[in-house]
């Protein structure tokens, strides 16, 4: 049973990343083709530091994932601070399952639904022009504050409501008691919803589809235009450095939280 478990396990290692091993390999492909691989070359990395498009596809994307994410997370974090101090559990409920509405709904559905909410409140403003960076950054906001939920409210939940009433009789009015006390506690969830967030707006391509405009586009909207013709092999450099860059702050994150864990157990000794 211990060998099968291992080959399971192989053939899912293998199904996940031997298409980003792949893209990685022919990013170095000197040929510029994906029929052969003729050695390797930095041409398509030195390429894409020249392609002015595509950077700028780039930073649209990232300028739209830190906004979104950041407003997201503490729009999320106090929605779950509400949330979990709401005492009526008849209503808390149902907020609770409509939270998640937007999670378990199609990308498509909420696409063309924002893209429909937009051109109402297009034609009540009388504006023609009303697709670009602010509708995409209401979208993605929308559909990342479920995430950021869904980070959150367990921390809340294993926080000890006595230290908050403690800190309120020794002079702590309820912001501060939360910010002093709750806050701290809760970071771990805060930050983890706030990097789901980050990835899910830098990756999505159907709802940005929907809402976007041709002078605000997004890495995701460049690749998928160059499809109707040839892909550059300069975005396989593109998306192996991005891929380089998930695994370093992945191992940063990691590598933390274990010295963290250290410091805390050295501590306690």
């Amino acid at each position: 049973m211990k060998i099968l478990s291992k080959f399971y396990i192989g053939i899912i290692f293998l199904l996940l990343y031997l298409p980003i091993l792949v893209l990685i390999v022919f990013s170095f492909n000197e040929a510029g083709s994906l029929a052969h691989f003729s050695g390797f070359s930095l041409t398509w990395y030195k390429e894409l530091f020249h392609d002015e498009e595509a950077l700028s596809a780039l930073r649209n994307s990232l300028f739209l994932a830190v906004f979104s994410s950041l407003i997201a997370t503490v729009i999320g974090t106090f929605g779950a601070l509400g949330l979990h101090r709401m005492k009526n559990r008849y209503l808390k409920q149902p907020i609770l399952t409509a939270t998640n509405i937007p999670m378990m709904n199609p990308d498509i559905v909420t696409g063309v639904s924002m893209m429909l909410l937009f051109v109402a409140l297009a034609s009540l403003l009388g504006s023609k022009s009303f697709f670009g960076f602010g509708t995409m950054l209401v979208a993605h906001t929308t559909f990342n504050i479920p995430y950021v939920l869904l980070s959150v409210m367990p921390r809340f939940k294993q926080l000890d409501p006595s230290l908050s009433e403690a800190a309120q009789d020794l002079g702590c009015t309820p912001a501060r008691a939360f910010f002093k006390v709750e806050l701290p506690q809760i970071v771990p969830g805060i930050i983890s919803g706030l990097m789901m967030s980050f990835t899910l707006s830098l990756d999505d391509f159907v709802i940005s589809h929907f809402v976007s405009s041709p002078n605000f586009q997004t890495l995701p909207l460049y690749i998928y235009n160059q499809t109707a013709h040839n892909v550059k092999f300069s975005m396989y450099a593109l998306s192996a450095l991005i891929v380089a860059l998930i695994l370093v702050i992945l191992l940063i994150v990691n590598f933390a939280g274990s010295f963290g864990q250290r410091k805390k157990g050295e501590v306690k000794k």
